[in-house]
């Protein structure tokens, strides 16, 4: 999540990163990373942080290396935006996301009436920061955040949020120990950062605490609470897919370019199913990340909304996109582009599917090119030696698919009492003999849920305003 306001910045020695990562433990380099510690007291002494809490949460304080490896890391795989996406809005999280929106009712129907907040995108948001809570992050947000301050690492950041933490500790919010997050320091169901948090966060349950890390109404009330403050039109979609005339090329109009909705259509830009735009006097932008070869889109205030809580917009689109799916609409249309370094999601199951079948690979295959699946793909290129990357592309899955062993052929079983006694009982039905045998598991296919088909792919506007 991003933050909210530029808070000022304090200005003190920064330890060498370097230090942090490769230098053994010793006292002169624990005492150097105690005085930067140390010198955040007077701001957070006039932020009315007591000397008690400050020093509960900073004695003993050492730095955290894995937060600088993490903060460092630069992955040799970039996740093209259509890998994203489907990442973002996977089987399972859709699954679960519609078994939450049941669970969660009640409290959802209160948070759309009092903030106007479309409750799927409440639970996208949940779904995408922490997958419903299964991932809250195991970093002590105060630790991790001295770290970063104190190395030189994204320190501007770092520096900006630690008062705010100590105040969260201050309140009585939550306790040190129970205070962890992502390496960034990223917070809670919902992953707010401790500025976000301190100025939007709130006590749904009126318990007296603001816990966004053990209770799910704080947690996604504040989520509510954020995006009204960021502007979110209630009633509204975040945007539409669009279809692009042959003679537009997106590339000339920049994320600044707005126009009102009939002003695009004018140009030839038409609803990806040729529908009519609801209010075709907001103003929206273009936005099409593959240029021509892929889904194009025009994104409303609503996206940009979004944006205020992560400001990527692969981010805005996959949670935009799993609220609708998680609603009932249809995935988009148009498919994203497959290439030389874009496999599409059915390739890169098949790709894990044959890093299994030959032994580079360990686990369930879902899609998802993770650490593990770029481990394989290493593994595979240093049998063969080839050049190691890790990286998954097309020549490497057209080489696994001549390499892999064929599935063994599947015969059906006669059953042995039909062989010896013509005059037994019908059997039951036989199973193939393959089925017990080792063998590479097969190809998985993208289960199909249910849906409806609405007016838009990604519409989700109330039937008065349609």
């Amino acid at each position: 999540m991003r933050i909210a306001r530029s808070p000022k910045a304090l200005m003190f020695g920064a330890i060498s990163a370097l230090a942090l990562t490769l230098l053994p433990p010793s006292p002169a380099f624990a005492g150097k990373f105690q005085t930067c510690v140390q010198s955040f007291w007077p701001a957070a002494k006039r932020a009315k942080v007591s000397r008690a809490t400050f020093d509960r949460a900073t004695k003993g304080l050492t730095p955290d290396p894995e937060v600088i490896e993490s903060a460092k890391y630069q992955p040799e795989y970039k996740k093209p935006i259509g890998e994203y996406v489907d990442r973002a809005v996977s089987v399972k999280r859709l699954k679960v996301g519609k078994e939450k929106l049941v669970e969660y009712k009640v409290l959802l129907d209160k948070l759309e009436a009092k903030y106007g907040v479309d409750r799927h995108i409440v639970v996208a948001i949940w779904g995408v920061e922490s997958n419903y809570g299964d991932n809250l992050g195991d970093k002590n947000v105060i630790r991790s955040l001295m770290t970063l301050a104190c190395s030189g690492t994204k320190a501007k950041y770092a520096r900006g949020q630690i008062v705010s933490a100590l105040r969260v500790l201050q309140r009585g919010d939550t306790t040190f120990d129970a205070m962890n997050g992502s390496w960034a320091g990223a917070m809670g169901h919902t992953q707010f950062i401790p500025t976000t948090y301190t100025a939007y966060a709130v006590d749904q349950d009126g318990d007296g605490k603001r816990d966004i890390w053990g209770t799910i109404p704080d947690a996604l009330g504040s989520t509510a609470a954020y995006l009204k403050v960021s502007k979110w039109k209630r009633g509204q979609t975040w945007g539409y897919e669009v279809k692009l005339p042959k003679r537009l090329n997106p590339k000339r109009y920049s994320s600044r370019t707005y126009k009102t909705l009939a002003q695009w259509r004018k140009l030839g830009i038409t609803r990806i199913n040729g529908r009519p735009f609801p209010r075709p006097a907001d103003k929206a932008q273009l936005f099409a990340p593959e240029g021509k070869n892929g889904p194009a889109f025009l994104v409303l205030n609503n996206f940009r909304s979004i944006l205020r809580y992560n400001v990527a917009k692969s981010y805005a689109l996959a949670v935009g996109h799993l609220a609708d799916r998680l609603a009932g609409y249809d995935p988009f249309v148009q498919a994203w582009p497959t290439g030389e370094n874009r496999l599409s999601l059915e390739q890169r199951m098949e790709l894990q599917t044959l890093l299994i079948a030959t032994g580079h690979l360990e686990g369930a295959v879902d899609g998802i090119i993770g650490s593990g699946t770029l481990g394989g793909v290493r593994s595979y290129q240093r049998a063969k030696s080839l050049p190691v990357d890790g990286y998954p592309t097309l020549t490497i899955l057209n080489r696994l698919r001549k390499e892999a062993p064929p599935p063994p052929v599947q015969q059906p079983a006669v059953a042995a009492e039909q062989v010896a006694s013509p005059q037994a009982a019908p059997p039951l039905p036989a199973v193939p003999a393959a089925a017990t045998a080792v063998q590479p598991p097969p190809v998985q296919q993208p289960v199909a849920l249910p849906v409806r088909r609405p007016a838009s792919a990604v519409e989700k506007t109330v039937p008065a305003q349609n």
